[in-house]
């Protein structure tokens, strides 16, 4: 789960100002999506446990449409033009691999819960498919962590003090979180091995509190992250860096037709020369040269 559109020039999650709304709507789907998955932890306890698998199924769901959407936002941003991903490392491997990773991570984990609660409800026992089911409970929180750790590494060398502190405060409850969910169904993993059980009888204890303390974690993330974007949507100037020589300023180039000759690479390399040539000393002149040019 990123929120990464707000750190750009341009944002785009709506037209006009429907923009402003809908990145509103995803940020509090997130928040409510993450109360749901507690509540799914948590009635693991009640008298009804097959209930929470619904309540799982419900918030992962939610969490795969919002991932899916930050990312359709972040390639609309350059007209979805892969090929300027080349541009910009930001993009590749921030914008466009954290929410795509997030969303795979949440359809494993969705396809795990759901094989459980397909054979809990119709009493089939197929002890290849719990393999797959614990398996995919494990793969997708370890995507989770992939994503956290790519959209921990986005640096902003001039933002805003404040601003940064949300940053980080939305990053690592969600890093944090997801090694949790990870280790919650590693640990599930081994308690299983040797045991003849199936259902629900495959979620140990373990990996319920584990999940529980996750999903705080992610509703903590998530209830920053609605502070940190309602802060961005109400100050009038950027305070996050915009991200030049990138993706996005070829774009906005190439739409004014003003496509430079030489490559920004190119550009920098060039004029990062002419700038040490300059600042160099010159060579003293020699004494002797300076009487005969008396003469």
């Amino acid at each position: 789960m990123v929120k990464l559109a707000t750190a750009r020039e341009s944002r785009m999650y709506g037209p006009g100002r429907g923009r402003t709304r809908a990145e509103y709507i995803n940020a509090g789907l997130y928040l409510f999506a993450t109360v749901v998955l507690g509540s799914g932890f948590g009635a693991q306890f009640s008298l009804e446990p097959r209930s929470s698998l619904v309540l799982m199924l419900i918030a992962l769901a939610l969490i795969i449409v919002v991932n899916v959407h930050d990312l359709v936002a972040h390639l609309a941003g350059i007209d979805f033009r892969l090929p300027l991903m080349e541009l910009d490392t930001q993009l590749a491997f921030v914008e466009f691999a954290v929410p795509l990773v997030q969303a795979l991570g949440s359809l494993l984990f969705f396809l795990g819960i759901l094989i459980l609660f397909v054979e809990e409800g119709k009493g089939y026992v197929y002890f290849r498919f719990e393999k797959h089911a614990l398996n995919m409970l494990i793969a997708g929180p370890v995507l989770w962590v992939l994503g956290s750790i790519h959209n921990s590494c986005q640096i902003y060398e001039r933002a805003d003090g404040h601003v940064q502190i949300l940053q980080q405060s939305v990053q690592l409850p969600f890093l944090i979180g997801s090694t949790l969910f990870m280790v919650g169904g590693i640990l599930n993993s081994q308690e299983q091995t040797g045991l003849s059980r199936h259902g629900m009888g495959l979620l140990g204890s373990s990996w319920v509190w584990l999940g529980i303390s996750g999903s705080l974690l992610f509703f903590m993330g998530g209830f920053t992250n609605v502070i940190k974007v309602f802060k961005m949507q109400q100050i009038n100037v950027l305070r996050l860096e915009k991200l030049r020589g990138g993706a996005q300023e070829r774009l906005i180039q190439e739409r004014e037709g003003q496509v430079p000759l030489i490559p920004d690479e190119e550009r920098r390399k060039i004029e990062a020369e002419a700038a040490r040539t300059l600042a160099a000393p010159k060579p003293p002149t020699p004494y002797k040269d300076v009487l005969l040019g008396h003469t």
